[in-house]
């Protein structure tokens, strides 16, 4: 089965973990020197963000690349942004989970919500947004469920529109569930220091 290989890899990586502002905050380190920073609510346990970093051709490290959770921009690209600003219009996608779903939202979609349609491709294991104006198309995937090897499930997707917000879930697998309840087990174990108690890797 292949959903053990996954938390496998979670146990075997070296972990840090840090508590700040009512937040536990985890970094992970892999063998092949991938590195994963994840922040949890501490009172719901909930994930707040993920984000990814590999070291760049040159062996230094590279930028984070955020998974779940807001964009986060360095200083030198907040202070470009400023001076060539994107249109504040723009349709901007971001993935915030539950704790019992996968869950995605596009700011600045005005559309009525009859306009979007949401489907499965199942071979090419992404979803896909669509618009009958032709004005939006999105396609993403589902890092999780690449991760623990599991289908997708037509039946798990659903989308709401409200507030010119399109909000698109999909329930997370029972096999995930599972695998998170185990996860949280292993974070435990783990002793976290407090803010400024000592070095942590995440930033």
């Amino acid at each position: 089965m292949a959903v053990p290989g996954w938390l496998e890899r979670l146990r075997a990586a070296r972990k840090t973990a840090l508590v700040q502002d009512g937040k536990q905050k985890i970094h992970y380190l892999f063998e092949d020197g991938k590195e994963m920073a994840e922040e949890y609510e501490v009172k719901t346990g909930q994930l707040v963000s993920r984000k990814w970093r590999e070291k760049n051709t040159l062996g230094g490290s590279g930028k984070w690349q955020v998974e779940v959770g807001e964009p986060t921009l360095p200083l030198l690209e907040a202070l470009e942004s400023e001076l060539i600003k994107e249109s504040s219009s723009n349709p901007i996608f971001m993935r915030k989970d539950t704790l019992t779903s996968f869950q995605w939202r596009i700011y600045n979609l005005p559309y009525p919500k009859e306009v979007y349609s949401v489907s499965v491709e199942k071979e090419q294991r992404c979803c896909v947004i669509r618009t009958t104006n032709k004005k939006y198309y999105k396609k993403f995937s589902i890092p999780d469920l690449d991760r623990y090897q599991l289908p997708l499930d037509t039946a798990a997707l659903s989308f709401t529109h409200a507030n010119n917000t399109l909000i698109i879930t999909y329930q997370k697998p029972k096999e995930i569930l599972a695998a998170e309840d185990e996860l949280k087990k292993e974070l435990k174990k783990i002793k976290a220091t407090k803010n400024g108690d000592g070095d942590c890797k995440i930033q």
